[in-house]
């Protein structure tokens, strides 16, 4: 797929008109319907890569696109990747050994070179592939990976669309664009009936009333991470910091009606002060010694750097719970502190309880359980002090209608590519596969940004469906965004996260075949 970076001019005798180098291309019945007029983009003030989509005017300064971009005819085939110690690439020395191996087992090999894309902060050689064959069906290419498992090797059939090669691919897109000087409602990020648990996008948006939803931040998936549902990243509602930072990632910033977000990284500094005494306090919300994203503080093993989909561990730390869980705090050794509005002890107890009404709990394991044991005498007043500071070290105060949400990466800044893998935690050193299957590689995207004219853009892309949709690469998301007139973007969660509700029905495809019940979203409330 080619993804077009910038208004283009029109081929009219192509069948397809090739927009960019990383990815998609668009159709020329598109451009030839729409023209290459001025007057035609500014009637409607449609950007041009979506000149032709199917087009719903939700509500006043809301409009709705949806369109398919798509690579090549016939670019596409299913194939066998051969991986080496469960990894999907390489190094070149050890991708050539493998591909020897193969030749003298009787299969015969390609390498392929993997990149990092323009516009990545990162440059050169990701590594190699190593593959064998070019099938029609999913079958032929499953024959083959059997011989190849039956002769020792571990391999996985793969659909090539989902490369992120250019010219290839499919992506079946969704964009919303919202005008705040004409949309009258506001935008705002909710988690439903509790911090913890999770729920459908749909059933969030119907319980609001709203016009438009999305899902927002990263979340945890499962309790070996910590909490089911809560945010693995920082998370502020109606004002009140509900998620400590995956410090120096990405975030939007809601304010007010939330129509104008800001797009900063951030982090976070919390402390429990009694009387002279004080202490880190690690997390919001979340497992004590489990940071799902990492990206924390206090000494986090085995970094304090994000790092997507991993889970950091530090066993001595102190995470404060608020009533907003809607639960009960996690059991574990240890000890909590259930504190009153006021911020006096109530009691000291074992890990696990419910969060009184108002109130908070601070819970403390290894030697943050030992300075609860100390300090958080009944009776006493604890304080906690919490610190938002944004990339320039600014700090950042919350109004009472104001919403944090966390994503990443970033993928546009200044109106320019710029998508930050590694700042990001998408790379990881000892892994080049993960950046290559979770950022370079097609998958499932909900992105948002904002435009030069101010204007809110919401960009759902379906995917890991061969044949109907691959979704987009980061960096073709972020092509996608600029072309769109992004100045500023960023990814949210994707995968079979992706949602896109209006008036309370699900309109794309999701990857898992039914709707994920996700940790927070984004809605456009009337």
């Amino acid at each position: 797929m080619t993804l077009p970076r910038r208004p283009f001019r029109v081929a009219v005798k192509a069948s397809v008109i090739a927009v960019a180098a990383v990815g998609l291309v668009v159709p020329s019945a598109v451009v030839e319907r729409y023209g290459d007029t001025a007057a035609a983009a500014s009637t409607a003030a449609v950007p041009r890569p979506i000149a032709g989509w199917q087009h719903d005017r939700l509500a006043s300064g809301v409009d709705l696109y949806q369109g398919r971009i798509s690579g090549r005819s016939g670019a596409d085939h299913w194939t066998v990747t051969v991986r080496a110690d469960g990894a999907h690439l390489a190094t070149e020395q050890r991708a050539q050994a493998l591909a020897q191996r193969l030749r003298e087992a009787g299969f015969d090999p390609r390498s392929e070179q993997v990149a990092w894309p323009r516009g990545a902060d990162r440059r050169g050689l990701i590594g190699v592939r190593v593959r064998v064959g070019e099938y029609d069906t999913r079958t032929e290419a499953d024959t083959r990976r059997q011989a190849l498992a039956a002769a020792g090797f571990d391999a996985v059939t793969e659909w090539t669309g989902a490369d992120g090669v250019p010219g290839t691919g499919l992506a079946q897109v969704k964009v919303a664009i919202v005008d705040p000087r004409r949309y009258h409602g506001a935008l705002r990020a909710t988690y439903g009936t509790g911090v913890a648990g999770r729920e459908k996008v749909s059933d969030l948006a119907i319980a609001e009333d709203a016009l438009l939803g999305v899902n927002a931040g990263f979340f945890v998936m499962e309790g070996k991470d910590g909490i089911p549902g809560a945010a693995a990243g920082i998370a502020a509602y109606d004002g009140e910091l509900q998620s400590a930072a995956t410090n120096g990632r990405i975030a939007a910033v809601l304010r007010g009606d939330g129509l104008r977000p800001e797009f900063t990284k951030l982090r976070t500094e919390l402390r429990v002060r009694a009387g002279g005494a004080s202490a880190i306090v690690d997390g919001v919300n979340r497992v004590p010694g489990l940071a799902r994203n990492c990206g924390g503080v206090g000494g986090d093993s085995p970094t304090e750097r994000p790092q997507h989909d991993m889970t950091c561990t530090d066993p001595d730390e102190i995470v404060e719970f608020t009533d907003e869980l809607r639960a009960s705090t996690p059991v574990g050794d240890g000890v909590e502190a259930v504190l009153d509005a006021s911020g006096r002890v109530r009691e000291t107890r074992p890990r696990g309880g419910a969060v009184p009404d108002g109130g908070s709990v601070l819970a403390g394991v290894g030697e943050g359980a030992s300075w609860l044991r100390t300090h958080a005498k009944p009776g006493r007043e604890l304080r906690v002090r919490q610190r938002i500071l944004d990339e320039r070290g600014r700090e950042l105060d919350l109004g009472p209608q104001d919403d944090i949400v966390n994503g990443g990466p970033e993928l546009v800044r200044n109106g320019e590519v710029a998508v930050n893998y590694g700042a990001d935690g998408i790379e990881r050193t000892a892994d080049p596969s993960f950046a290559y299957t979770w950022g370079i590689k097609r998958n499932p995207r909900m992105l948002l940004g904002v435009d030069r004219r101010g204007r809110v853009l919401l960009v759902a892309a379906d995917g890991r469906q061969p044949g109907y949709s691959d979704g987009l690469g980061l960096n073709e998301g972020a092509e996608l965004m600029k072309s769109l007139g992004a100045v500023r973007a960023m990814a949210l969660d994707g995968g079979g996260s992706v949602s896109t509700v209006v008036n309370g029905k699900l309109i794309n495809s999701p990857s898992d075949g039914t709707e994920r019940a996700v940790g927070d979203a984004l809605l456009l409330t009337r």
